[in-house]
């Protein structure tokens, strides 16, 4: 054999050699941990749907009914479950869950075990059922159905009994035989009677055992105890998750917030959050919120905590009297619809160079090219001894950008905890944001930045990290509406979040337009009123929504009494922002400096969950503070300790006083003592 043909031998030789090598059967990464089922997975992949509140509430304007309502109030005059269905699809979400039975014990269905539903109303003649239309009318247009049933009845005589387990039970069972797949079901652990109300043991074993038997596909959410496909209330009502967020828990019950908030790392069991909050301020529909439906700034920050932090959204959207989406509520949906479009339109990464320092096996099944891809199931892995690498994406020209969205396969488990992100300038890597988890999915906002690559470095993962989702864009930043204070003797001032904008305004309650007054200094507004106001740039081609904000009597005149102390001053300062803690056990008492004609006043709580605000109380007024004539006996801000918002209460009828005097019976936390921001009148 001459020389040619050894060498031409030896060449083959080794190509087959090379050829065996590639295609060589690389394994697979083995699960880490806790690991999401089928349904889990599925579920995640929804991201986005409605919650509505809907019911007796709807038509006494009130958060928490307290079950002693006439069914005869119930009678929307249009009600069409499919308006909510085409409204919630032409938003973008995926399904809607319904109150099926709030904690009154009203039944949006005729339930055979209450007498307080459709059936007692005089609605369709006590002949419709809610959830038989709503449930087609989400088949109809391509949704998932889901129900909200509370534990907690104020009007079933049985409640507080052994027999109310049995009962309750039974209404699970006859929702889930009749309405066909629900794919989620809340239950709501709320036993709000207070300390010496009724008390329910609820038998959760029995209830979860009952969904699972009935629809074992259907996940269940708030109280869970390991029983089924489950997930985890985030821990507000605010629409944010936390920054770090494991969909893992060791166990479900019981939990104080920073765990809801953030998982447990390496729990032993997989609970995915989900983050409910209210389009508007309250959970029912109330036309005193008509003009307070949330920004689309304030709703895309709200995707980006939610979403954006490995978190299902579930956003409450109130049907009005008639039994519709309200129009307000509509188009701001459309128009948060049209934000993230807008935001996630043009990927910078698609097209890119892609690299890793680590692919596992040097296999191209599992190449970094699988991050730019849209099969879910194809993703970049590491070789199982490799738990700190970088992945670099050079996007072959400079791009301005802002958004990172990063993604891990988590049907393999959830693995990494520590992460950083550098971007290329002029060949120096100059470090961008760091963060720990990334889950179902990550989106990073940053400031705007001029780079051709970046580099996303892996510190710390529990095992090989394995991650199938890479993108890169450049979103349009949202016009922030104005925002509004005043001060204790009601000086107005204005202010926008964001750039530098004109603001213009009007404070007789019209629409204001291109030619209303600009704001230039604070606006003397003792008096109250209804004030509007929207802000603009680039020569008004660009502009925000037009925001509202009511004010009441600016309280220059109002000190408190007693109890004593320089803390107290702070419950009538007119600023929003400093709280005040005084002992439950002295009465709160106001002098308004005046005798004044009050319709009602309000309470504005510390705006955090698991604060100790004040949920009962007794209001008194008196002329002259010596003669007391009782306002409200055993009153109740419903809901404060969930979603601590500002409570306006109106009188039944005016009251001239001149002092206040509240009366904390009992607050949410367990301290003796109470948190107020500000107290004030409503004329």
């Amino acid at each position: 054999m001459n020389r040619t043909r050894i060498w031409t031998f030896l060449s083959l030789l080794l190509s087959a050699g090379f050829l065996l090598v590639s295609c060589r059967e690389v394994s697979p990464p083995k699960t880490y941990g806790a690991t999401p089922s089928p349904e889990l997975i599925a579920w995640q992949q929804l991201e986005y749907y409605m919650f509505i509140h809907f019911g007796p509430n709807t038509f006494t304007d009130v958060e928490w009914g307290n079950g002693k309502e006439d069914p005869g109030i119930f009678n929307p005059s249009d009600l069409d479950c499919r308006q909510w269905a085409e409204t919630a699809k032409n938003a973008g979400m995926k399904g809607i869950i319904l109150t099926a039975k709030h904690h009154d014990g009203f039944c949006l269905w005729p339930s055979a075990y209450s007498k307080h539903t459709v059936r007692e109303s005089p609605w369709k003649n006590g002949q419709g059922d809610i959830l038989q239309e709503l449930s087609e009318a989400c088949r109809e247009f391509g949704l998932k159905f889901g129900v909200y049933i509370s534990p907690w009845d104020q009007n079933h005589p049985s409640y507080g009994t052994d027999v109310y387990n049995d009962i309750f039970l039974k209404t699970i069972e006859e929702v889930l035989s009749a309405y066909g797949p629900v794919f989620e079901i809340w239950f709501d652990g709320a036993n709000g009677e207070g300390k010496n109300g009724k008390k329910q043991i609820y038998d959760w074993e029995a209830f979860h055992k009952a969904v699972c038997r009935l629809q074992p596909k259907t996940i269940h959410a708030i109280e869970v105890n390991g029983i089924g496909p489950s997930c985890r209330w985030m821990g507000n009502e605010k629409g944010i998750a936390g920054t770090t967020n494991w969909s893992t828990l060791n166990n479900p019950v019981g939990l104080a917030v920073d765990i809801l908030e953030r998982g447990e790392q390496g729990g032993k069991l997989w609970v995915p959050a989900e983050t409910d909050v209210s389009i508007r301020p309250g959970w029912f529909y109330s036309p005193s919120t008509d003009d307070k439906v949330k920004s689309v700034e304030k709703l895309m920050d709200i995707y980006y905590t939610s979403v954006g932090r490995n978190s299902n959204l579930l956003l409450n959207v109130p049907p009005d009297k008639r039994g519709r989406i309200h129009p307000n509520d509509s188009i701001r949906l459309m128009q948060f619809r049209e934000a993230r479009e807008a935001a996630f339109a043009d990927n910078l990464a698609r097209g890119a160079k892609i690299s890793a320092g680590n692919t596992r096996g040097k296999s191209s099944r599992y190449s970094p090219k699988n991050l730019l891809e849209d099969n879910y199931d194809s993703y970049w892995a590491t070789d199982d001894s490799v738990t700190a690498t970088f992945i670099e994406v050079d996007m072959n020209k400079t791009q301005s950008i802002n958004r990172l969205v990063l993604q891990e396969y988590i049907p393999l488990g959830q693995r990494v905890a520590r992460f950083s992100v550098y971007y290329d300038a002029e060949g120096q890597w100059i470090k961008l944001l760091s963060a720990t988890t990334i889950g179902y999915k990550r989106i990073l906002r940053f400031p705007l930045t001029k780079t051709s690559k970046i580099k996303i470095e892996i510190e710390e993962s529990l095992a090989s990290p394995v991650l199938n989702k890479l993108e890169i864009y450049r979103s349009p930043e949202l016009l922030a509406e104005p925002v509004f204070s005043r001060d204790k003797k009601g000086m107005l001032s204005m202010s926008c979040p964001t750039g530098d904008p004109v603001i213009r305004y009007t404070l007789d309650g019209s629409e204001p337009g291109p030619d209303s007054e600009i704001y230039t200094q604070p606006l003397p507004f003792s008096e109250g009123g209804s004030v509007k106001a929207f802000a603009s740039i680039e020569n008004g081609s660009k502009k925000s929504n037009v925001v509202t904000a009511n004010f009441s009597l600016a309280p220059a005149k109002f000190q408190v009494i007693s109890p004593q102390s320089e803390d107290a001053a702070r419950i009538v300062d007119g600023l929003e922002t400093e709280p005040a803690q005084l002992p439950s056990k002295e009465p709160l008492v106001i002098d308004l400096g005046e005798k004044l004609k009050l319709k009602g006043f309000f309470y504005l709580p510390l705006n955090r969950w698991g604060a100790s605000n004040i949920f009962k109380y007794r209001l008194s007024g008196s002329p002259d503070g010596k003669i007391w004539t009782q306002i409200l006996s055993n009153a109740t801000f419903n809901n404060i300790g969930n979603n601590p918002i500002k409570q306006e209460v109106v009188f039944d009828k005016q009251q001239e006083v001149r002092f206040l005097k509240m009366e904390v019976l009992e607050s949410t936390g367990e301290a003796a003592s109470y948190t107020a921001v500000e107290i004030g009148a409503l004329l």
